[in-house]
């Protein structure tokens, strides 16, 4: 099932994912967006940043549950995604189902990722951002701080994942009615950001 009028970026840290949602506030149409990410700034997600900031430590299992279980509520909670989408919102999340499905996979394998993660809905459109993972961590390691998953062996190992994922859904009946757009993410913020524009002028809900 899809979701119509959401959006996701997806990709490995430094990938520049976070970047192009920043350059969506400054649109002038910003406010017809709901502009968002994972994990969220609700008690679970502030529960995994900690996590990803080497506050604490949890089982991979029980990370995998925790991410599902932010998206959950930032998928359907009162003031979430969907109910966004239905108001006539353009929902764009930076990262989603795919990041766990990547992420996790590496920590626990593939079987409950993909459990936890089956009952949510796809976006209309999703925005994969492929990059080489050492370019991605030069951009990370020029931002001062590294969290638990920034480091190289982990990055190749999730971009190779990424891949997997993406093509898992990329024109196959899995991704059925979600279009699938790569990204070369190492060129030009400015570059990538035009790319992102053209295709978000093409969605429906910005024709009308």
């Amino acid at each position: 099932m899809v979701l119509e009028n959401f959006v996701a970026f997806e990709g490995i840290d430094g990938a520049g994912t976070t970047t192009q949602i920043d350059l969506l506030k400054a649109r002038p149409d910003a406010g017809r967006f709901f502009l968002t990410a994972e994990p969220t700034d609700g008690p679970t997600g502030r529960f995994l940043r900690a996590m990803l900031g080497g506050d604490l430590t949890l089982d991979p299992r029980t990370a995998a549950y925790l991410f599902a279980a932010d998206r959950a509520e930032h998928l359907w909670g009162a003031d979430g995604i969907a109910a966004r989408c239905a108001r006539g919102n353009i929902a764009v999340s930076d990262r989603y189902l795919f990041s766990s499905l990547a992420y996790q996979s590496v920590t626990c394998g593939d079987e409950l990722p993909r459990a936890l993660n089956a009952p949510f809905p796809l976006p209309e459109l999703l925005f994969f951002f492929a990059i080489d993972p050492r370019t991605a961590l030069e951009r990370v390691h020029g931002r001062g701080k590294t969290e638990l998953y920034e480091t190289l062996d982990f990055q190749t190992a999730t971009a190779a994942r990424y891949e997997r994922v993406i093509a898992e859904y990329e024109g196959t009946a899995q991704g059925e009615g979600m279009k699938v757009v790569r990204i070369d993410a190492a060129q030009s913020k400015e570059h990538v950001a035009k790319i992102i524009s053209r295709e978000l002028a093409n969605l429906p809900i910005l024709k009308t």
